[in-house]
Protein backbone atom coordinates (compact mmCIF):
# COMPACT_ATOMS: atom_id res chain seq x y z
CA UNK A 1 0.00 0.00 0.00
CA UNK A 2 2.84 2.38 0.88
CA UNK A 3 4.52 1.73 -2.47
CA UNK A 4 1.26 2.49 -4.28
CA UNK A 5 0.85 5.76 -2.35
CA UNK A 6 4.45 6.86 -3.09
CA UNK A 7 4.04 6.03 -6.77
CA UNK A 8 0.83 8.11 -6.94
CA UNK A 9 2.56 11.07 -5.25
CA UNK A 10 5.49 10.92 -7.66
CA UNK A 11 3.23 10.69 -10.70
CA UNK A 12 0.90 13.50 -9.61
CA UNK A 13 3.58 15.94 -8.40
CA UNK A 14 4.45 18.51 -11.07
CA UNK A 15 7.96 18.23 -12.49
CA UNK A 16 10.40 20.72 -11.00
CA UNK A 17 11.59 23.58 -13.19
CA UNK A 18 15.22 23.13 -14.07
CA UNK A 19 17.49 26.14 -13.94
CA UNK A 20 21.19 26.59 -14.48
CA UNK A 21 23.36 27.05 -11.44
CA UNK A 22 26.89 28.33 -11.10
CA UNK A 23 28.16 24.76 -11.37
CA UNK A 24 26.21 24.08 -14.55
CA UNK A 25 28.41 26.31 -16.67
CA UNK A 26 27.37 29.20 -18.88
CA UNK A 27 23.92 29.29 -20.36
CA UNK A 28 23.56 28.52 -24.03
CA UNK A 29 23.57 31.72 -26.05
CA UNK A 30 20.27 33.02 -27.37
CA UNK A 31 19.78 32.11 -31.03
CA UNK A 32 20.85 34.89 -33.38
CA UNK A 33 18.95 34.78 -36.67
CA UNK A 34 21.96 36.27 -38.49
CA UNK A 35 24.29 33.47 -37.34
CA UNK A 36 23.71 30.04 -38.87
CA UNK A 37 24.56 27.07 -36.67
CA UNK A 38 27.45 25.89 -38.86
CA UNK A 39 29.95 24.93 -36.13
CA UNK A 40 30.93 21.26 -36.03
CA UNK A 41 33.80 21.34 -33.51
CA UNK A 42 35.10 23.35 -30.57
CA UNK A 43 38.26 25.30 -31.43
CA UNK A 44 40.18 23.54 -28.64
CA UNK A 45 39.49 20.32 -26.77
CA UNK A 46 36.18 18.50 -26.63
CA UNK A 47 34.32 20.99 -24.43
CA UNK A 48 36.87 23.44 -23.03
CA UNK A 49 36.19 25.52 -19.93
CA UNK A 50 35.00 29.00 -20.82
CA UNK A 51 37.18 31.42 -18.87
CA UNK A 52 35.34 34.54 -20.01
CA UNK A 53 32.23 34.79 -22.11
CA UNK A 54 31.10 37.24 -24.74
CA UNK A 55 30.17 40.65 -23.32
CA UNK A 56 28.94 42.92 -26.11
CA UNK A 57 29.87 46.58 -25.71
CA UNK A 58 27.09 49.13 -25.31
CA UNK A 59 28.63 51.27 -28.08
CA UNK A 60 30.97 50.40 -30.97
CA UNK A 61 34.01 51.66 -29.03
CA UNK A 62 32.74 50.81 -25.53
CA UNK A 63 34.10 48.37 -22.99
CA UNK A 64 33.25 44.73 -23.41
CA UNK A 65 34.67 41.38 -24.41
CA UNK A 66 34.35 40.78 -28.14
CA UNK A 67 34.81 37.03 -28.07
CA UNK A 68 35.09 34.01 -25.79
CA UNK A 69 38.20 32.87 -23.91
CA UNK A 70 38.64 29.09 -23.88
CA UNK A 71 41.12 27.39 -21.53
CA UNK A 72 43.77 25.51 -23.48
CA UNK A 73 47.32 24.38 -22.73
CA UNK A 74 50.25 25.72 -24.73
CA UNK A 75 50.88 23.81 -27.97
CA UNK A 76 47.30 22.41 -28.02
CA UNK A 77 45.85 22.12 -31.53
CA UNK A 78 43.37 24.81 -32.56
CA UNK A 79 40.71 23.55 -34.97
CA UNK A 80 38.44 25.28 -37.45
CA UNK A 81 34.91 25.30 -36.00
CA UNK A 82 33.43 25.16 -39.50
CA UNK A 83 34.52 24.94 -43.11
CA UNK A 84 35.93 28.05 -44.73
CA UNK A 85 38.87 29.87 -46.29
CA UNK A 86 41.76 31.35 -44.30
CA UNK A 87 41.59 35.14 -44.71
CA UNK A 88 44.56 35.94 -42.45
CA UNK A 89 47.37 34.01 -40.78
CA UNK A 90 50.08 36.11 -39.17
CA UNK A 91 50.97 38.39 -36.29
CA UNK A 92 49.01 41.39 -35.04
CA UNK A 93 50.47 43.50 -32.21
CA UNK A 94 52.87 40.67 -31.37
CA UNK A 95 50.18 37.98 -31.20
CA UNK A 96 49.64 35.14 -33.63
CA UNK A 97 46.20 35.33 -35.26
CA UNK A 98 44.30 33.09 -37.68
CA UNK A 99 41.05 34.30 -39.29
CA UNK A 100 38.73 32.06 -41.30
CA UNK A 101 35.81 33.23 -43.45
CA UNK A 102 33.08 30.62 -43.05
CA UNK A 103 31.60 29.05 -46.18
CA UNK A 104 27.94 29.68 -46.97
CA UNK A 105 27.29 32.24 -44.24
CA UNK A 106 26.01 35.14 -46.33
CA UNK A 107 27.35 38.55 -47.37
CA UNK A 108 29.53 39.65 -45.83
CA UNK A 109 30.54 36.17 -44.64
CA UNK A 110 31.01 35.35 -40.98
CA UNK A 111 34.66 35.43 -39.92
CA UNK A 112 36.12 33.66 -36.89
CA UNK A 113 39.46 34.53 -35.31
CA UNK A 114 41.72 32.60 -32.97
CA UNK A 115 44.55 34.16 -30.93
CA UNK A 116 47.27 33.87 -29.61
CA UNK A 117 48.21 31.02 -31.92
CA UNK A 118 50.99 29.76 -34.17
CA UNK A 119 49.42 29.26 -37.61
CA UNK A 120 49.87 26.01 -39.53
CA UNK A 121 47.80 27.34 -42.46
CA UNK A 122 48.30 30.19 -44.94
CA UNK A 123 46.03 32.88 -46.31
CA UNK A 124 43.83 31.37 -49.03
CA UNK A 125 43.89 27.80 -47.66
CA UNK A 126 40.55 25.98 -47.62
CA UNK A 127 39.87 24.29 -44.26
CA UNK A 128 37.32 21.72 -43.17
CA UNK A 129 35.46 21.73 -39.86
CA UNK A 130 37.73 20.19 -37.22
CA UNK A 131 40.91 20.68 -39.25
CA UNK A 132 43.92 21.98 -37.30
CA UNK A 133 44.68 25.59 -38.27
CA UNK A 134 47.12 26.52 -35.48
CA UNK A 135 48.56 25.65 -32.07
CA UNK A 136 48.11 27.63 -28.86
CA UNK A 137 50.98 30.01 -28.05
CA UNK A 138 52.17 30.08 -24.44
CA UNK A 139 52.43 33.88 -24.35
CA UNK A 140 50.48 36.83 -25.69
CA UNK A 141 47.16 35.98 -24.10
CA UNK A 142 45.10 38.38 -22.02
CA UNK A 143 44.07 35.46 -19.77
CA UNK A 144 45.84 34.69 -16.49
CA UNK A 145 46.78 31.25 -17.89
CA UNK A 146 47.03 30.02 -21.46
CA UNK A 147 43.85 30.33 -23.46
CA UNK A 148 42.49 30.92 -26.93
CA UNK A 149 40.46 34.03 -27.61
CA UNK A 150 37.80 33.00 -30.13
CA UNK A 151 36.00 35.81 -31.91
CA UNK A 152 33.25 36.13 -34.51
CA UNK A 153 32.39 39.04 -36.80
CA UNK A 154 30.14 39.81 -39.73
CA UNK A 155 31.66 42.83 -41.42
CA UNK A 156 32.42 45.24 -38.57
CA UNK A 157 29.83 43.75 -36.18
CA UNK A 158 31.06 41.50 -33.39
CA UNK A 159 28.89 38.50 -32.55
CA UNK A 160 28.90 35.75 -29.92
CA UNK A 161 30.96 32.84 -31.34
CA UNK A 162 29.07 30.31 -29.20
CA UNK A 163 26.01 30.91 -31.41
CA UNK A 164 27.85 29.01 -34.18
CA UNK A 165 27.68 25.78 -32.19
CA UNK A 166 24.64 23.49 -32.22
CA UNK A 167 22.98 22.63 -28.88
CA UNK A 168 24.48 19.13 -28.79
CA UNK A 169 28.00 20.64 -28.72
CA UNK A 170 27.10 23.15 -26.01
CA UNK A 171 25.69 20.63 -23.53
CA UNK A 172 27.75 19.67 -20.53
CA UNK A 173 28.00 16.20 -19.08
CA UNK A 174 26.32 12.97 -20.02
CA UNK A 175 22.58 12.35 -20.16
CA UNK A 176 21.19 11.03 -16.90
CA UNK A 177 18.25 8.67 -16.61
CA UNK A 178 16.01 8.71 -13.55
CA UNK A 179 14.90 5.46 -11.92
CA UNK A 180 11.46 4.16 -12.78
CA UNK A 181 9.51 3.16 -9.67
CA UNK A 182 7.85 -0.21 -9.67
CA UNK A 183 9.88 -1.69 -12.53
CA UNK A 184 12.08 -4.60 -11.44
CA UNK A 185 15.81 -4.37 -12.17
CA UNK A 186 17.13 -6.79 -14.79
CA UNK A 187 18.81 -9.85 -13.36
Amino acid sequence: MLLLLLTAIVLLTPAPRLTLTATSGPAAPAPDPTVPTVGRAWPVGVHPPILRGWEPPATPYGRGHRGVDLAAPAEAPVRAVAAGRVSFAGRVAGRGVVSVELTGTGEPPLRVTYEPVRAVVRKGDEVAAGEVVATVEATGSHCTGTCVHWGLRRGETYLDPLTLLPPWLLRRGPSRLLPVLGVPLPT
